[in-house]
């Protein structure tokens, strides 16, 4: 798929997991458990531990079934080493240029990591696919609608603070997709290795998104 292909499937699926499991061999199980539960865009950030090795390993296992980017990337170095292993779509949770213009060389999809109007805006005009506004719980909902009232040409997908019930709510503000890390990702969940704890927070989550768009 060809970048224009990629940024379309992603608003498609609605809803990006945000994965930072500190224990590389339950990455799979992760994935897949969130994936039964409808949640088909994986993250894979660069805090996991050798993550750029799981991402190629990930991309190969899951063929097209669930869609694979890289995520906490700060810079361009970072992002063409993900890209080069398999990932469809770079994440950030900051605004570089060098970022979104190593995304670009390589045809995929890049979301910066913004805050402020100003800055929200001169991603979008230096080609930021989706802006990802971070962190989301501290700005709400209320300022997705006051950004988008001046500005609706924008895409935006908040990371943090979007909860099991409230992310049909998102999208309710304007948002065009949205990042899920802990409240999907159960840190005790995960721990204890109840993936089903996982399938069913995809489900909910899901729900909560498919009730908006079924109004």
């Amino acid at each position: 798929m060809n970048r224009d292909e990629i940024l379309k499937d992603i608003l498609n699926r609605k809803a990006v997991a945000v994965i930072r499991v500190q224990e590389a061999e339950k990455l799979r199980k992760v994935i897949e458990a969130v994936y039964k539960g409808g949640v088909s865009a994986a993250e894979i950030t660069l805090t996991v531990p050798n993550a750029i090795n799981l991402i190629e390993k990930m991309t190969e296992q899951v063929s097209g079934s669930i869609i694979i980017g890289v995520g906490s990337v700060l810079n361009a170095s970072q992002a063409e080493d993900a890209i080069k292993a398999g990932a469809k779509y770079v994440v950030s949770p900051v605004f570089k240029k060098e970022i979104i213009d190593v995304a670009h060389k390589y045809g995929i999809p890049a979301m910066p990591g913004c805050f402020t109007p100003t800055e929200i805006q001169n991603a979008f005009e230096y080609g930021a696919d989706i802006v990802k506004v971070f962190p989301a719980d501290i700005l709400g909902m209320e300022f997705f609608k006051a950004i988008l009232a001046p500005m609706p040409h924008l895409k935006l997908m908040p990371t943090g603070g979007v909860t099991l019930t409230n992310a049909g709510d998102w999208f309710k503000a304007g948002a065009c997709a949205v990042g899920l890390g802990s409240a999907l990702l159960d840190k005790e969940a995960v721990k204890n290795e109840n993936y089903d704890k996982l399938t069913q927070n995809a489900m909910q989550i899901m729900s909560s998104i498919n009730s908006h768009f079924n109004k």
